[in-house]
């Protein structure tokens, strides 16, 4: 429907004369005829107003489909660190709209959890920045210290608190409850992850045998995850041995130079971390790039305390941002850009240190 014509039809439903909607935004009842007969368009400025006097939202105004308005969610929060409390209620209150319609419901489901974190993570930084002040006035206190830890995603000692047990419960049950003729490998990798982490590399050896014989599964990842199991039932030799193995296995594989930094990385072998992430970023054909491989290398430089290096690494993921992905305002280019001056900094600081 043309914006004149919605115009029309929302002034009608009102039983509001040319005049009296005119006089509302301080025009002509000329220049609301010339709308409504869509001979032109009303001034980009005056659209919140007339949504206004009408009651309703922009996008009510421009009449946006289901479609649309999903994607302009998205967008919206790749460009904003955090929505306004009217725009959020509005998204959040449309997407639970949408999950009675068929057609929508796992984009509407997939969005509602998208919008969630991302107030999560905005409400999370805040926590994170008070915690710490909290923390630098009384540090011999337990106030705030479990804040930043939950803001931050930080390790906790008490294994009660610190185990994913819940979540392997999850995919455990997922997995189980999926047809066999349809069994998806991504809930095994997730399981795998958690257990993993967990240290249960009984468990973790069971469902990777399991995951192996899924049709859709990456053959090289089956190694990898080996040496991750061994790696954490503390066999370090044994770890290290499948790995190498892997390289002779699938010599082809360019997914396995990322998997191998990972490795590296999770070993504090930083020097093969790097490498590994280096020769994973070079040889990706994909277009645009994934920066994951040069985020893991600028976490490396800092942890190194080599800011100057860190920095530079950022340089190259907001090159990345902006020349291969097309970013221009979105949050991560903010985001990115503070980083690189967080670590010029530090390098200053260094510098005044020695």
């Amino acid at each position: 429907m043309e914006l004149g014509t919605k115009i029309r039809q929302m002034r009608l439903v009102a039983s509001m004369t040319q005049e009296q909607l005119a006089n509302r935004l301080g025009l002509s009842a000329q220049a609301v005829s010339k709308w409504e007969n869509n001979v032109s368009m009303p001034d980009i400025s005056l659209l919140p107003e007339i949504a206004e006097v009408f009651g309703i939202s922009l996008d009510e105004l421009f009449d946006l489909k289901a479609d649309q308005k999903m994607r302009r969610i998205e967008n919206r929060m790749e460009l904003e660190q955090e929505l306004p409390e009217d725009v959020f209620r509005e998204y959040e209150l449309f997407l639970r709209e949408q999950l009675l319609e068929e057609e929508n419901r796992f984009r509407a489901t997939s969005l509602l959890a998208h919008l969630y974190h991302h107030r999560l993570e905005s409400d999370a930084q805040k926590a994170a920045d008070y915690a710490r002040r909290s923390i630098s006035m009384a540090p011999e206190t337990k106030e705030c210290q479990w804040i930043l830890q939950k803001a931050e995603g930080a390790v906790f000692w008490d294994w009660n608190i610190a185990n994913h047990s819940r979540t392997i419960a999850f995919f455990k049950s997922l997995i189980e409850g999926q047809d066999e003729q349809q069994n998806a490998p991504m809930p095994y990798l997730y399981l795998l992850d958690n257990l993993i982490a967990d240290h249960r590399t009984e468990e973790a050896k069971g469902y990777l045998s399991r995951l192996a014989q899924l049709p859709g599964h990456k053959p090289f990842m089956i190694p990898v995850y080996e040496a991750a199991i061994a790696l954490a039932a503390f066999d370090e030799a044994t770890a290290d041995a499948i790995m190498q193995k892997a390289f002779s296995d699938f010599p082809q594989e360019s997914g396995l130079l990322f998997e191998a930094a990972q490795y590296y990385a999770r070993k504090c072998d930083y020097d093969k971390a790097i490498h590994y992430y280096e020769a994973a970023y070079a040889t990706d054909e994909r277009e645009p790039r994934f920066t994951d491989a040069l985020d893991a290398i600028a976490v490396i430089h800092e942890i190194r305390g080599e800011y100057g290096k860190a920095a530079d690494t950022r340089r190259q993921v907001l090159h990345s941002l902006k020349n291969e992905w097309g970013f221009t305002e979105e949050t991560i280019i903010r985001e990115t850009e503070e980083e690189i001056q967080r670590l010029l900094q530090k390098v200053g600081t260094v510098d005044q240190i020695q």
